[in-house]
This record gives structure tokens, C-alpha cells and sequence, in this order.
């Protein structure tokens, strides 16, 4: 009787099972009603007096053994299952890449958080706008010509609604339902009519800012873009102004930095010039502020804007437009880790 049980014992430890209907079968074979350890009880009384204590204690080791087996395999195959549900083991054993923000990203949050370190709020607004908030509030009278620097994606049933071409509309919302002081930041993605090359596309970025409160002046807006040109070009970076023409600002002007690649010594880049222009600006014409209900004699402000495009070419040294938007993994990977 020992030397079964003995036996019975190494064919539980030996055993190994691959599904659940291999469990229920060796279950049946030992512990069922014509099971190997259910007929040994059933020989139980045939053993002598003596060796009653021995053997009671063997068989009843054996019982238990085999059920603490196969509950310990039912409940190894349940969990290699729910693993092959929510896995596919057949995928490479090498850790996957992390992704990159768009270098637009990169630079449209780097551009707003230096703003936002001053006192400017981010604001947004719609990219399919009206005639109103792109043009006519922006001092662009109807037939004039300055509607015509900006090439225009219409609306065909409608002509007045359009594309917008900046984010200067986000500006004429937050002077209609916000009293100065105001301090906004508008980036955004704006559209034109243009022809894609490696320094132009129909769609890019834009980030403008407007600033008014009394007694704003044109030093306000140097300093403001100054800070801006040393804490995103780095402390060295110099700045000039160029009298320049914008409808919605007078007096206006471009405004130029000093070439980071050559230290203002001139390069092919800045065309041996040592400077590069990266933005216009100047002060709120008064008919705009007064086409939002603010008292121009009164209140004062400047606007800014510039191309994310063109800032990104300049601080990665990006020579082609166009590779922002072919989603080229090439180019993408040079970015990553960068967050």
C-alpha cells in the first residue's frame, strides 16, 4: 500500500499540464469516483491494525498533494491566458522609441512661455473667420489695396467668410469683450494663397501679441522685443528696427536680429548682412482701437507678430520650409527627447 502512494506521489510531482482539459483529465484519473487515490481509501480497510496510522497519514498527504497540484496549474494557465489577451508575444523583445513634439510645437511653447513670464495671456480664436475680424476691423478698408499683400482663401458660396491669413482676428475678439489693460499672446495656424517652396507654404504659424493700456509707447515695444530676441536667441542677441507699412499699426516696422551663425559678422545665411529679420510690429493705429469700442485718446498699444516657421529654420537650422510638414521620420528623430 506505502510503495502506491509513493508511487502515486512522484506521478503528481512529475506531472505538467499545457491546457485546463489536461487538469480535469489527470483530476479525474486520481481524484474522481474510480480515480487511483479514491480506490486506495476504498482498499484502506484491508490494512492491518498496526499500520493503519502510517498509511492513513500517507494517503491523506497524497490527497492533499494532489489537489494543491492541480488548483497551483489551474491557476498558472489562468494567468498565462490573461497575459496572451492584452499581449502579442510574438512582437520583437526590443523597447519601442518615444516619440517627439513637432519642432513648431517646440518653439510656439517656448516663444509663449517667454511671454507668459511677462504678463501676457495665451488667447484663441477660430481659423475659419469673417471679413470683419481679419480685415475691415484691422483698419484694411474695402478695394484697398493692402488687402492684397495677403492672398486669400474665400469661402466660394460665401466671400465673406474665409481663411484666416493671421491671427491678428484674435486680437480684434479679445478687444471686443475685454477692457484694457490687455496683455495677449495668438498663436495659430494661418493660411494664403501662396506657392509651396523651401521658404513659403499655403499653410504656417503665426504668434502675434498686443499690448494696450495707457501711455504705451514705441520704447514699451523695443523693450518688449528685445527681452524677447535675448531670452529666446541668447543674451548676446541684438535687435534693429526698419520703418516698415502695416494697415492696423502706425508708426511700423520690421524687425531684424542679430545672426546667431556668425555673430554678426556676415554668412551666407544672412546674407552676409549680419542681420535677419524675423518679425514686424509697431503701434495700434487708433481706428483700429476704435473699431472695438476703445477710446484711442485714451489708450494706447503695440502689436507684434512673427512666422513659428521661420523662427524654427533659424534656431535648428532648418533650410527647407517644406520638411515641417512632410512627416519625414528622418527629420522627426532629430527631435526626440525633446519635450
Amino acid at each position: 500500500m506505502i510503495s502506491k502512494i509513493e508511487k502515486l506521489l512522484n506521478k503528481v510531482d512529475a506531472f505538467k499540464a499545457e491546457s485546463l482539459d489536461e487538469i480535469e483529465k489527470f483530476r479525474i484519473e486520481l481524484l474522481g469516483k474510480k480515480g487511483e487515490v479514491t480506490v486506495l481509501f476504498s482498499d484502506f480497510k484491508a490494512v492491518p491494525n498496526e499500520l493503519k496510522k502510517e498509511v492513513g497519514q500517507k494517503m491523506n498527504q497524497l490527497k492533499n498533494t494532489a489537489a494543491d497540484k492541480i488548483e497551483l496549474l489551474k491557476q498558472e494557465l489562468s494567468s498565462n491566458r490573461e497575459v496572451t489577451v492584452g499581449s502579442d508575444l510574438t512582437l520583437p523583445g526590443e523597447p519601442k522609441n518615444l516619440g517627439s513634439r513637432h519642432p513648431i510645437s517646440l518653439v510656439r511653447n517656448e516663444i509663449s512661455e517667454i511671454f507668459k513670464r511677462i504678463g501676457f495671456v495665451i488667447s484663441e480664436g477660430p481659423e475659419i473667420e469673417d471679413d470683419w475680424h481679419v480685415f475691415s476691423a484691422l483698419n484694411f478698408p474695402e478695394e484697398h489695396p493692402a488687402r492684397d499683400m495677403q492672398d486669400t482663401f474665400f469661402i466660394e458660396k460665401n466671400p465673406d467668410v474665409l481663411l484666416r491669413t493671421h491671427t491678428s482676428s484674435v486680437q480684434v475678439r479679445v478687444m471686443d469683450y475685454q477692457k484694457p489693460p490687455i496683455r495677449t499672446l495668438s498663436p495659430g495656424r494661418v493660411f494664403r494663397n501662396e506657392a509651396i517652396s523651401a521658404r513659403a507654404h499655403c499653410i504656417f504659424h503665426q504668434v502675434e501679441g498686443l499690448y494696450v493700456d495707457k501711455d504705451v509707447s514705441f520704447a514699451d515695444l523695443k523693450q518688449t522685443l528685445l527681452y524677447f530676441a535675448k531670452e529666446f536667441f541668447g543674451e548676446k542677441s541684438e535687435i534693429r528696427l526698419r520703418p516698415s507699412y502695416f494697415p492696423f499699426t502706425e508708426p511700423s516696422a520690421e524687425v531684424d536680429i542679430s545672426c546667431s551663425l556668425c555673430g554678426g559678422k556676415g554668412c551666407n545665411v544672412c546674407k552676409y548682412t549680419g542681420w535677419l529679420e524675423i518679425l514686424g510690429c509697431g503701434m495700434v493705429d487708433p481706428n483700429v482701437l476704435e473699431s472695438s469700442g476703445i477710446d484711442s485718446k485714451v489708450y494706447s498699444g503695440y502689436a507684434f507678430g512673427m512666422g513659428i516657421e521661420r523662427i524654427a529654420m533659424l534656431k535648428y537650422g532648418i533650410k527647407d520650409l517644406r520638411m515641417f510638414f512632410e512627416n519625414d521620420k528622418r527629420f522627426m528623430d532629430q527631435f526626440s527627447g525633446n519635450y
